[in-house]
């Protein structure tokens, strides 16, 4: 009996070669975008202690109550599959004393991340995220280059039907006292209310601004709004910062209501969102943490940062018809003509791919020299080098085929004129 085929656990998925191309470019362009406005590359661990997170995102949260892989290692130490990277790079800026770097400390990440949500388009147990985090300045500049770096590279993906939703949650004491002015207002229509909402007026009111429930969102509709409570240092950093993204030309809408999952937001609120996904819009966004840093050990320290989904982001320029294959790299064939020439060719397939700027593949799979001319064109070879007892270079495109003396002239046939 034939063992039975495993598949993928749910809620993860294999990235296959085309796929894996696209992802490469959407790196690429982040790597560059990124770099050149100083964001410094850095990966923290796929696991954390499960307190980073409790500590850092929220116990409220859905993240931290529902969603994360949470088990514990030989010692009994409750460690957590990371499900967002601001936590860590705050970690990693106490635990290394980047404090003690030239302000703002900017840092940029790419990499995989893990949350027991339902499976659904777009949205997967493990997924991958490119992020950006700017430590150690409050200079309302630095939100808007974030928003506008991420503003950037949604373009360059080819994301299209963009919404940037914008809004500011104050600091935290203005925070705490909108906060009970909001538990005032929710305990006094209790009974309209959803379950979840009920149960989380006492931890975080706010996200009774995301719910869906009908009788919560006519709560919400005529609820207090967190951005009109702004006190006056808060109010203009918000005003900064909308100027300077008016200034770029870049749209937005301001939006009160705009809660972000997570609790350690202060101050600047930002997602984008695209149509073309339908109702899971958002593809990423992000926001001020001043008092993060703090609150996991290290000195007051003001940060502001965001993270983008790279499948949504992929999907969404698919949707939009953005999703075009990047262009293939030109590619030279090294063919075997004879078994005695293959230790040869192998040796002269690496020499041209250090020597020439092109993707060589060499003749693996024991076919006929006919059989590899007919592969070497299926693969879109701009050239196929014969090694047999001479070495021939044939030009796909003209048919021509040279012979090479040495290595020299082989290079020089190879990329043509």
């Amino acid at each position: 009996m034939a063992p039975e085929r495993l598949k993928a656990p749910r809620g993860t998925f294999d990235v296959l070669p085309a796929d894996g191309e696209r992802r490469r470019s959407l790196r690429t362009a982040a790597e560059r975008l990124l770099g050149g406005a100083g964001y410094a590359a850095f990966e923290s661990p796929v696991f954390e202690d499960t307190a980073l997170f409790a500590r850092g995102v929220g116990e409220s949260t859905d993240i931290v109550s529902k969603e994360m892989f949470t088990f514990e290692d030989q010692g009994g130490r409750s460690l957590t599959l990371r499900p967002e990277g601001t936590a860590g790079a705050c970690r990693a800026y106490i635990e290394h004393g980047m404090h003690k770097r030239p302000a703002p400390v900017k840092l940029s990440y790419w990499g995989p991340f893990f949350r027991h949500e339902t499976p659904q388009a777009g949205r997967y147990r493990q997924f991958a995220q490119v992020g950006a985090e700017a430590l150690g300045s409050d200079d309302p500049s630095l939100d808007a280059e974030l928003v506008l770096l991420l503003a950037e590279l949604l373009e360059q993906a080819g994301v299209a039907q963009l919404r940037l939703r914008l809004s500011s949650l104050g600091d935290a004491p203005t925070r705490a006292a909108y906060g009970e002015e909001l538990r005032a207002h929710l305990r006094a229509r209790e009974h309209e209310l959803s379950d979840e909402v009920r149960a989380r007026i006492d931890q975080n009111p706010l996200r009774a601004f995301d719910s869906d429930h009908p009788g919560t969102r006519a709560v919400m509709a005529d609820a207090p709004l967190l951005v009109d409570r702004l006190g006056e240092a808060d109010a203009e950093h918000f005003a900064t910062v909308r100027a300077l993204l008016d200034d770029a030309g870049l749209a937005y809408d301001l939006d009160p209501t705009l809660v972000r999952g997570l609790d350690y937001y202060t101050r600047t609120v930002f997602e984008f969102e695209s149509a073309a996904l339908g109702a899971q819009r958002g593809v990423g966004g992000g926001g001020r943490y001043d008092g993060l840093v703090a609150q996991l050990g290290g000195p007051p320290t003001p940060g502001v940062g965001w993270a983008a989904g790279i499948e949504r982001i992929l999907l969404a320029a698919a949707a939009a018809g953005g999703d075009e294959q990047p262009e293939a790299e030109p590619t030279v064939y090294v063919a075997v003509a004879k078994p005695e020439a293959a230790r040869r060719a192998f040796g002269l397939a690496r020499a041209l791919r250090l020597g020439v700027d092109a993707r060589v593949e060499l003749e693996q799979a024991g076919r006929s020299l006919k059989g590899q001319l007919k592969h070497a064109d299926r693969v879109g070879a701009r050239a196929v080098v014969i090694v047999g007892e001479t070495i021939e270079v044939k030009d796909m495109r003209s048919g021509e085929q040279r012979s090479a003396r040495d290595e020299h002239e082989l290079m020089r046939l190879v990329m043509g004129p």
